[in-house]
């Protein structure tokens, strides 16, 4: 048996508190804004790391949009995303991972920040229906290691968890 990795200890470390914050939350928004704020802070490589929710239209001509919720770094113009643009609509849309290893050769991409070079989206599932993303930003190339996206989809499936306890 191999020795785990500093990348894989460091891991586990940030999954054991993902699981606390998401067993102890009180609501869905203390618990959304304290991923977000260890993801960003424990791991140097996430310059951008945030929710979105998605919002339906009243109108049935409308798309649905994705609405930012909690996030650390700099702030984003993209506040509100039709589901059917970008990365982060794909992802949405299609109920699946998607990992950018370098967002300048992606026409999906919408640009939020200059330095921004990779990108990794994970859908939050709630019931069994996509209920938002969490969605994270590098200024490093290929960032996301496979290990990375398998914590990143565990904080979204826990997210999901913690908003089903707690609906907005």
């Amino acid at each position: 048996m191999s020795e785990p990795t500093v990348e894989s200890a460091e891991l586990l470390a940030i999954r054991a508190q993902l699981e606390a914050i998401a067993e102890n939350a009180t609501s869905s928004q203390q618990a959304l804004e304290a991923f977000v704020e260890l993801l960003h802070s424990r791991l140097q490589d996430y310059n951008w790391v945030g929710f979105y929710s998605i919002e339906k239209s009243l109108d049935a001509n409308e798309p649905p949009m994705l609405v930012l919720g909690p996030f650390r770094g700099a702030p984003s113009p993209h506040v509100r995303i039709p589901l059917n643009q970008g990365i982060c609509g794909a992802a949405a849309s299609g109920g699946a991972t998607i990992v950018v290893d370098d967002v300048n050769s992606d026409p999906r991409y919408l640009a939020c920040s200059i330095e921004t070079k990779s990108e990794i989206v994970a859908p939050v599932f709630v019931h069994g229906e996509v209920a938002g993303e969490l969605d994270i930003d590098s200024h490093r190339l290929a960032a996301f290691t496979p290990e990375q996206r398998k914590l990143v989809e565990y904080c979204a499936k826990l997210a999901g968890q913690v908003l089903e306890r707690y609906p907005t």
